[in-house]
């Protein structure tokens, strides 16, 4: 799906001022709100946004502590050690993976403590074979995805 310099201009109002109403992004752009709303409509439509709410900090919600967990798995059991995955609150992302083990996982928690009864949890599971789990000891760069945008919009324009 091409996204071109008016879609960029759309998911950056997106990004930075996800509170803003349809009209006052309209305003702001200068085009009319059904373009705008046609606009969001094909973006989501094609996949390009995928949701919208509130980012949650799982620190804030008294689970500071970050790890990944990679798990290998019993081969013909991925699917569904993914299922049980998904029942476990803590895991809060999951990837079928290449190299080093068959899933990635990022789990948070409250303490070192309680990280490892997440992982005893895992290390449980039937299908999991073992674990690797490294912990996150600062963020360096947040979940962004503006500066992509960016780059595909300019991308995009350049081409033509």
């Amino acid at each position: 799906m091409a996204v071109d310099e008016l879609d960029t201009r759309i998911l950056r109002l997106l990004i930075e001022q996800p509170r803003t109403s349809v009209r006052e992004y309209a305003r702001i752009l200068g085009i009319a709100r059904g373009t705008l709303q046609a606009r969001i409509d094909r973006l989501e439509r094609d996949g390009v946004i995928t949701g919208s709410g509130p980012f949650l900090s799982p620190a804030a919600l008294g689970h500071p502590v970050l790890a990944f967990v990679h798990i290998e798995v019993t081969q013909g059991h991925l699917d569904e050690v993914g299922g049980l995955l998904a029942q476990v609150p803590e895991i809060v992302e999951a990837f079928s993976i290449t190299g080093g083990g068959d899933l990635l996982t990022r789990v948070v928690a409250r303490d070192n403590g309680h990280l490892e009864d997440v992982i005893q949890q895992l290390i449980n599971m039937p299908g999991v074979v073992r674990t690797r789990t490294e912990m996150a000891l600062r963020e360096r760069v947040a979940h962004r995805l503006l500066p992509l945008v960016e780059s595909v919009g300019q991308a995009t324009h350049a081409s033509r």
